[in-house]
């Protein structure tokens, strides 16, 4: 596990993600808190079994109602991912449900929570777990938004979050 993280990490940091891992989930919660208190602004976190299992906390500026709008204004937008590929960095979630796209693609910073025990070496393991009848839009996602559309130069953030926080959590339902 530690080789599959620290090669996730390093192909995650390349691109210009945060990569950070919490023993508890309580940890996590706190590093999230600790992130929305550094950031300010807004947040808005989408249902995910994280919460199901752990209750929503309560910090200043952090709502669950996501709805289009809200997640245009927010700064954070924080969701839950179904799997991390060590060989390229890459998260990938079952984003049929319309709360996890908002969150993960409309604020500036998007955290991504995702449970340690679910990294995996690489795509044909992801792919071998997928039940394609019961994933209706899958994501994956490999660092903050980035194009060189215009004159070959390269911007992050144009089309999505400038800023990806990527947190591993040992022992829960992330």
């Amino acid at each position: 596990m530690d080789n599959l993280f620290a090669s996730f990490k390093e192909r995650a940091e390349a691109v210009s993600a945060e990569v950070h891992r919490c023993g508890t989930a309580a940890e996590a919660r706190d590093f999230v808190q600790g992130l929305l208190k550094e950031v300010g602004g807004t947040a808005l976190w989408a249902p995910c079994a994280f919460l199901e299992a752990e209750g929503r906390p309560a910090f200043p500026g952090l709502s669950y109602d996501v709805t289009r709008e809200r997640a245009a204004e927010a700064k954070v937008g924080i969701s839950q991912m179904d799997w991390a590929l060590a060989d390229t960095g890459t998260l990938v979630v079952d984003a049929t449900g319309v709360e996890g796209r908002l969150v993960s693609t409309l604020p500036q910073i998007h955290v991504a929570l995702i449970g340690a025990d679910r990294l995996l070496p690489d795509m044909a393991s992801v792919l071998g777990r997928i039940k394609p009848s019961k994933a209706g839009y899958l994501s994956m996602i490999t660092g903050p938004s980035r194009t060189a559309d215009i004159e070959r130069v390269l911007t992050i953030g144009v089309h999505g979050p400038e800023r990806l926080v990527i947190v591993f959590v040992e022992g829960s339902a992330a």
